[in-house]
């Protein structure tokens, strides 16, 4: 399967997970709104995701993957695959019973947590019901954790062999059960988000249920024997340890927007920034986090094989596939971020003023957007080379930088501030990445690449021409919630793409011949 189609594949189920998530927050929009409830769920929903992206997907997965795919080997055999299963087995004797106790550890210790996390909401007029229900949320979403972290396990296995589809299904369960909780359990906003905090954690034995079977339909085994600390287990520590830090600093300047939102900032701007970042997500999961997720074992497995040169090809081709499709998302939801909020989300508790504080925040996100994406293609070269500290290097001058720039921009710009902070730091950090990689001649973008930066933006910047004029005309028709108003949407969006791809196909961006390249064995 070519690297175009194997991406494709992850991203067409993250978009339908985006999809139904869409439609997730359009309903948490209606019944939660953006107040106590609302601020309440998302932070105790921020705690599971918090280590779920600290360990899961961050530290075990770049420390995991490759490491698995090393065993595998280029070509699969039995043999290969047995030393491959019995390593596995080795970390799940690890892993389950450092989850169980974490787990048991956070339960008896919310309250401690959350006042660290919140401050206890000083100065807000119902600080002690906000601080109590955001406990009660905690203890209901973490569970989640330990069910995803093995989720995450098992995703690792399947990727390794080449299978994508069930692990990049597997969170449209997160979403159908949230969307059933609100659809059945919403006469209060708090009734709703106790619910919904239930269905995170049901949904966390959904995704377990469903990559348990994708990994027995794949012929995988996974034994539980006693914890040893043999030399694979210490190998893979020892790569986890930097990588921890690393994703850590990631994750404290996402908690760290939390943090200063709920503390000095107006209620509302936690849910704001959610919101915000919920959409600036979805080209991100789409093309970004699908072709990471793509490319780590690919590499992992060249690299193993000798095949520097095959691995720096990969790259060039996931990371000019990737920019084709994100320069004009994210010129697209910096222009019609108004739009865009009034149509999804604008209705029932989430009101007009909502709508303009939200867009804001996606503006300036959309900023950042190509970095995340090129972040994503650039990371796996470091991790497939087991080098999980040069990253956490680059990741903490980030995050420093960002940290600065939230406490200055926020006396300007307030919950904008704080997006448009992550946007700079983002695009420091894709500088330092590439830096890092050129010196040590591990990657470079090929001039093939950079003519297709210039094409991109220029026909990102037609489309945005065309997109103005049309959401300045058709601005009445988002001043009322109607069926116009998702027609009008649907019209610009469709407009934008014809715009683009049109001016792509006309400047020699867009031939038949390079999409079947791209699509073929060898592509």
């Amino acid at each position: 399967m070519s690297l175009v189609k194997r991406i494709s594949t992850v991203g067409g189920f993250t978009l339908l997970s985006r999809v139904f998530g869409l439609i997730r927050d359009f309903l948490m929009a209606r019944y939660l709104g953006a107040g106590m409830a609302s601020d309440a769920f998302f932070i105790a929903f921020k705690l599971p995701n918090f280590f779920r992206r600290l360990f899961a997907e961050g530290a075990f997965s770049v420390a995991f993957v490759p490491l698995f795919s090393r065993a595998l080997g280029k070509d699969i055999t039995p043999e290969s695959q047995a030393a491959a299963e019995a390593f596995a087995s080795r970390v799940f004797s690890w892993l389950l019973p450092i989850l169980l106790a974490l787990l048991v550890l956070m339960e008896a210790a919310m309250v401690p947590v959350m006042l660290g996390l919140t401050g206890g909401f000083e100065g807000d007029g119902a600080s002690a019901e906000k601080f109590d229900l955001v406990v009660e949320l905690g203890r209901y979403t973490f569970p989640y954790l330990v069910l995803i972290s093995i989720v995450s396990f098992y995703a690792g296995m399947l990727n390794a062999v080449g299978r994508f589809a069930a692990a990049a299904f597997s969170p449209v369960l997160l979403n159908i059960l949230m969307i059933s909780a609100l659809l059945f359990f919403h006469d209060t906003d708090v009734q709703a988000a106790r619910y919904l905090a239930g269905a995170v954690s049901l949904s966390g034995v959904a995704q377990l249920l469903l990559l348990y079977a994708s990994v027995r339909g794949a012929g995988l085994k996974v034994a539980l024997p006693r914890p040893r600390l043999t030399d694979d287990v210490r190998e893979l520590l020892r790569i986890m340890a930097p990588a921890a830090i690393g994703a850590g600093v990631m994750q404290i300047n996402l908690l760290a927007d939390v943090i200063i939102a709920a503390r000095l900032l107006p209620e509302g701007s936690v849910s704001w920034l959610f919101y915000a970042d919920r959409l600036a997500q979805l080209p991100l999961g789409v093309i970004g986090i699908a072709a990471g997720t793509v490319l780590l074992p690919g590499i992992s497995r060249m690299l193993a094989a000798g095949d520097s040169d095959g691995a720096q090809v990969q790259q060039n081709r996931a990371l000019d596939f990737s920019m084709m499709l994100t320069i004009p998302s994210a010129a697209a939801l910096a222009i019609i971020a108004g739009p865009v909020i009034a149509t999804i989300f604008e209705r029932g508790a989430f009101v007009a003023a909502d709508t303009q504080a939200t867009a804001l925040a996606l503006f300036a996100y959309a900023f950042g957007l190509p970095a995340y994406v090129v972040q994503k293609t650039l990371t796996p070269a470091y991790f497939a080379r087991s080098d999980t500290r040069t990253p956490v290097i680059y990741a903490s001058i980030s995050l420093v930088v960002n940290l600065v720039l939230n406490l200055i921009l926020i006396r300007y710009m307030a919950h904008v501030g704080l997006a448009a902070a992550t946007a700079i730091a983002a695009w420091l950090n894709v500088g330092l990445l590439y830096y890092g990689l050129h010196k040590r001649r591990h990657f470079k973008v090929n001039g093939q690449v950079l003519m297709g930066f210039a094409k991109y933006s220029l026909c990102s910047g037609i489309m945005v021409g065309g997109l103005l004029w049309a959401s300045d005309h058709w601005a009445y028709l988002f001043a009322s919630d109607s069926a116009l108003r998702i027609g009008a949407l649907a019209a610009l969006v469709i407009l934008g793409a014809t715009l683009y791809f049109c001016a792509l196909a006309l400047m020699g961006g867009l031939k038949v011949q390079q999409i079947r390249t791209l699509l073929s064995k060898q592509g």
